[in-house]
């Protein structure tokens, strides 16, 4: 099977400098990112407030 260019460009890093990328990934095990959903009222401002920026008041 073929390797992606990342793991190449990371392979290459590691046999001419000496430096491996792939250890620092591993120091956080866990998702810093937090994802949150929209509650129903804030799905339905989204909704009602949507079209209203087209069309001004002239």
């Amino acid at each position: 099977m073929s390797q992606s260019k990342a793991k190449k460009k990371r392979m290459h890093i590691k046999r001419t400098v000496g430096k491996d990328v792939e250890k620092k990934r591993q120091s956080i095990s866990f998702s810093t990112h937090e994802r949150l959903t929209k509650t129903k009222n804030e799905k339905l401002e989204h909704d009602y407030t949507k079209y209203k920026k087209q069309y001004k008041d002239e």
